[in-house]
């Protein structure tokens, strides 16, 4: 097993690379960039760009020549203020020397400053992060610890009422986008027409500091009551159906059969022998609802309960083209997506010792 870690550890490295370069190409291409952000501002179809230019007294310094350059819209603006915007966005140099750059500064996890904020990439990950990592989290604990008991149950019980009454419930609550579930409880509870039991907005309240332990935590549950019950509706859904299929077609295999042969009761077939092999593809399926729940499951989730999370941030990072934002973000989420599935393999033999993940090739 000590091998294969190391594999999969010196795997991650190229892959990585892969993804940004794939993504930095990409960008290449894309209009819209920080600098056509800036001329848009200096020519009125922005706010003022003065700000966001270094030594912003040569910002009015206009030509009526046209600058035939490469950006739309810059028209009439002096060549030498086009290159200085350039220069400050790091556009003044080869493709592949800002990617070695960014690559090289990466691997060092520093990602620079933002474009368009005086703030460090950093500091603005670290600043939302408690948002997601409340949303991630907490929306894994309740639909692991809620959706495989019952789907274990609705599997033993398959066919019954109990089993058909709560399929119907969970087809409903996967049929129904977690946005406009969380907009219906806008509605109903956070002072859209009806009830104000709710906060609307953000993750504490603004004399959280000052309120003794118990209440801190009360509060910070009351303000995510609603996200949560608007994102775990689609994880519950999936991870539950998941469950039960898993778990049915482990009990009709012949091994179930013989196990009751052999006097066992049904509680100890079904959780020594069947709960093993069943769990297996729900342990598959656990990297991808962490990055999911993590990160870009929340994103319009956030946008509805004016929640400052990662989503939020790579969206919007997306929108302005800030890029050091945007790759910053990526490469963060690409390299903890690729480490929670190397996790997901070692607890696979943690569950079932009979994977051997030496013998097979990566």
């Amino acid at each position: 097993m000590g091998a294969y870690i190391l594999r999969r550890l010196l795997l991650i490295i190229p892959t990585l690379i892969g993804i940004m370069a794939i993504s930095f190409a990409v960008v290449q291409f894309a209009p819209g960039g920080p600098v056509e952000q800036v001329i848009a501002d200096l020519t009125g179809q922005g706010g003022n760009a003065e700000g966001r230019i270094s030594g912003g007294s040569d910002v009015q310094d206009f030509s009526t020549d046209d600058f035939s350059g490469k950006y739309r819209g810059s028209q009439g603006l002096d060549p030498e203020l086009i290159a200085k915007l350039e220069k400050q966005f790091g556009f003044d140099k080869p493709p592949l020397e800002r990617f070695l750059k960014m690559m090289w500064d990466y691997a060092r996890f520093d990602f620079g400053e933002s474009f368009f904020s005086n703030e460090t990439v950093i500091d603005q990950i670290k600043s939302r992060l408690p948002v997601s990592m409340s949303l991630g989290v907490w929306i894994l604990i309740f639909s692991y610890v809620i959706s495989i008991p019952l789907g274990i149950k609705k599997a033993v019980s398959d066919g019954s009422k109990f089993d058909v009454w709560t399929s119907g419930i969970i087809v409903i609550g996967y049929a129904v986008p977690s946005f406009l579930f969380g907009i219906l409880l806008i509605v109903l509870f956070a002072g859209g027409s009806y009830y104000d039991w709710f906060p609307l907005r953000g993750l504490v309240s603004d004399n959280f500091w000052e309120l003794p332990w118990y209440e801190k935590i009360i509060d910070y549950f009351w303000h995510l009551t609603l996200p949560l019950i608007s994102l775990s509706l689609a994880a519950f859904a999936t991870t539950t159906l998941l469950t039960k299929n898993s778990f049915i077609d482990e009990i009709r295999k012949q091994y179930v059969v013989t196990a009751k042969a052999k006097g066992l009761t049904d509680r100890q077939v079904l959780y020594k022998h069947v709960f093993r092999n069943a769990m297996l593809i729900i342990i598959a399926g656990f990297p991808g609802a962490f990055i999911t729940a993590f990160f870009s499951g929340s994103l319009l989730i956030e946008n509805i309960f004016s929640l400052d999370g990662l989503g939020r941030l790579g969206y919007f990072a997306i929108v302005k083209r800030d890029y050091p934002v945007v790759f910053a973000t990526l490469y963060i989420f690409s390299l903890l997506g690729l480490i929670v599935g190397l996790i997901s393999d070692i607890i696979y033999t943690l569950v079932d010792p009979r994977i051997d993940f030496e013998r097979r090739d990566v």
